[in-house]
């Protein structure tokens, strides 16, 4: 008996990996979107929970409308969220937006008029604001933030994958 739980285990555990390596996408079991993902905070504050439940204690309190969350796990009507910092917790998915927004993780960033390093500067943005994320190239994402718009190099941004692609 033990054998035979063994290598099903195993046979899993070959197909599981096999899957990922090949690029398998990782799906939600609520939601059946993929997993990880980035969404917004939608209201102006929202509670972080040590558990999916209002019972739980709230271990966060986010306090910035359109602050990007990667959302890792689901249950019921609850995401488990963290922010750039890795802090984060269960939020219910009523505060969550779809509307992707990013920050800027160099202080000055200069958005460009076209994904080029050579395009004229547009404007300047601060290390830690937040914006609109539009369409993204290989390397680079169209922006909007403080009603200016431009394109930013994607490494210069968290709330974005390095190998997403938006049109």
């Amino acid at each position: 008996m033990l054998r035979m739980f063994l290598r099903a285990t195993l046979a899993f555990l070959m197909v599981w990996t096999t899957s990922f390596a090949h690029g398998a996408e990782t799906r939600g079991p609520v939601t059946n979107l993929p997993m990880p993902r980035y969404v917004s905070l939608k209201t102006d504050e929202g509670n972080a929970r040590r558990g999916p439940s209002l019972s739980h204690r709230i271990d966060w309190v986010y306090k910035r409308r359109g602050m990007p969350l990667e959302v890792t796990a689901e249950h019921g009507h609850w995401r488990r969220v963290r922010d750039r910092d890795g802090a984060g917790g269960w939020i219910h998915y009523s505060l969550l937006s779809g509307v992707r927004t990013v920050i800027v993780e160099q202080d000055l960033l200069q958005l460009r008029t076209r994904p080029e390093e050579t395009a004229n500067v547009s404007a300047a943005l601060s290390l830690g604001v937040v914006a609109r994320l539009g369409d993204c190239t290989s390397d680079w994402c169209r922006l909007t933030a403080g009603g200016y718009k431009g394109w930013a190099k994607k490494d210069t941004l968290w709330g974005v994958k390095p190998d997403e692609i938006r049109e």
